[in-house]
């Protein structure tokens, strides 16, 4: 009889694939296709896309409501997705986002990126957070097994929520494959595009309190006024949750004119305005494992990130380390690499040795693993 795997899809959105839907995307792709013995059903939380319909093997599911709010991430997961299993009895039922269903009876295997909320409650919304705080301990332990992202994020679980080590498998993450090297010709584009062709730093991420963007523009600002440097910094993301004080900080800047907010880019925006900057300034306060500082790497891009969380563990000798609490630091580090050509060149040469010792493939392998454990186990 042939297995049934049951996934948590809610987060393949067509054009709004972000860090967990990413994920989801690029491991599902290949661990269907190299199963094609096994029968998958991808549970949606609205009408799906074809385009993730990866194989013949691969059934869509759409169950109601779409869950994104904490009142329906409840009823999604503990009735909708719960009566499905318990109704078809899956060999597996695998969620990318960390979310179980306490209600269903078969075996779970959830990916948890991070638990940054245990380390930082007061940067999500009062409600959100609050689910977290129920829900995700109770998930943990539920769970048949879990999967996680980095070593760090790993030991992170097992303290907060005394799990044992041998129950949680890492698989780690990637860079999404269009990240390259720009030719000398698209730089000067994107340049002419976003900074009036000046050289800049580049921060590539949402726009929140986690990702410590007050303290870059503090660092920036501290920059400028001691080196006359005509440098730009160019913010790529979206305006996350909680940006009141990030804005007040850049209205407060002496050089706030040579700070440029993109908005929400597509994927091959993003690949063309980190490839053309000078600097990557990843300083952030958490990462269950950070793809910024990476990305810039696979573009020849040399990074400045953070002393905290997993950053250490995923970058290794291959980034320039910063304390994301110390403006001077931050600042320091940003002259550093724009003063020491010597310096930025072997970073940018141990960038494209680091990057490339995490694929998707090599995740979807790891992941599947975690998988033939939790339905053996």
């Amino acid at each position: 009889m042939k297995k049934k795997i049951a996934v948590n899809t809610r987060l393949l959105l067509k054009d709004k694939l972000e860090g967990i839907g990413y994920f989801t995307h690029e491991t599902l792709k290949y661990i269907v296709r190299a199963n094609p013995d096994i029968d998958f059903y991808f549970l949606f939380d609205r009408k799906h896309h074809s385009e993730f319909i990866y194989a013949p093997n691969v059934h869509p599911v759409e169950l109601f409501p779409q869950a994104r709010h904490p009142f329906l991430y409840i009823w999604w997961f503990e009735w909708s997705v719960a009566n499905w299993l318990n109704t078809n009895k899956p060999d597996l039922f695998l969620s990318p986002d960390g979310y179980c269903s306490l209600r269903a009876n078969v075996p779970q295997l959830a990916v948890m990126h991070d638990i940054a909320y245990e380390h930082f409650p007061k940067h999500n919304k009062f409600l959100q957070q609050k689910y977290y705080e129920f829900f995700m301990p109770r998930f943990a332990h539920k769970a048949t097994r879990i999967a996680t992202v980095s070593h760090y994020s790993k030991s992170d679980i097992e303290k907060y929520y005394e799990i044992l080590p041998e129950k949680i498998d890492v698989v780690f993450s990637a860079v999404k494959e269009n990240f390259s090297p720009l030719t000398e010709a698209e730089k000067v584009s994107v340049k002419e595009k976003y900074t009036s062709s000046k050289n800049y730093f580049v921060y590539a991420g949402s726009v929140n309190p986690r990702k410590n963007v007050a303290n870059m523009l503090l660092a920036f600002d501290r920059f400028k006024q001691e080196s006359a440097s005509d440098l730009k910094f160019v913010i790529a993301g979206a305006k996350g949750w909680q940006t009141g004080e990030i804005f007040d900080t850049w209205n407060s800047l002496q050089f706030k004119h040579d700070v440029i907010f993109t908005g929400r880019l597509s994927l091959e925006e993003m690949k063309q305005v980190i490839g053309a900057a000078q600097v990557s300034l990843y300083v952030s306060l958490f990462e269950g494992f950070g793809v910024p500082p990476l990305e810039a790497m696979a573009c020849g891009v040399p990074a400045i990130t953070s002393t905290s969380s997993s950053m250490p563990e995923i970058c290794g000798k291959a980034a320039l380390f910063a304390n994301p609490n110390s403006v001077e630091d931050i600042s320091t580090k940003m002259k550093m690499l724009i003063e020491n050509e010597t310096l930025r060149n072997s970073l940018i040469e141990l960038g494209f040795e680091q990057y490339h010792k995490y694929s998707w493939e090599a995740t979807a392998k790891l992941l599947w693993e975690s998988c033939k454990k939790a339905m053996t186990t």
